[in-house]
């Protein structure tokens, strides 16, 4: 009988927000320099190789990994530093009715995947 893989399965996330187009600029550069502790904070609740794309127009595209996303997401929300960085953020995005931008997200679904 084969041994049992131990290794945790990894989920990949993608999601799609939209940037106000008149502020890309300054959200670009707020993530020149993300603050220490925020990074600590995703690190430790499990996000990992974590991405974000910005199209001109506004549209953009964020992908992260993590042994269990919901977790990772649910654990950002009770670190005040995320309270604090997200309701900095909220005013750079359109649609998000009254929610944070890590409430937000619209996940899409993986069609394929190639290692």
């Amino acid at each position: 009988m084969p041994a049992a893989d131990s290794t945790p399965k990894t989920h990949r996330i993608c999601f799609v927000l939209h940037v106000r187009p008149e502020r890309l600029e300054e959200y670009k550069a707020r993530h020149r320099e993300v603050w220490p502790d925020m990074l600590d904070a995703l690190r430790d609740t499990g996000w990992h190789n974590y991405s974000l794309f910005l199209r001109d127009d506004g549209l953009l595209v964020g992908y992260f990994e993590s042994p269990d996303p919901d977790a990772a997401v649910s654990g950002m929300q009770h670190r005040e530093v995320n309270a604090r960085w997200q309701a900095q953020m909220a005013p750079y995005f359109t649609a998000l009715d009254g929610k944070n931008p890590d409430e937000g997200f619209l996940r899409l679904e993986e069609v394929f995947h190639l290692d």
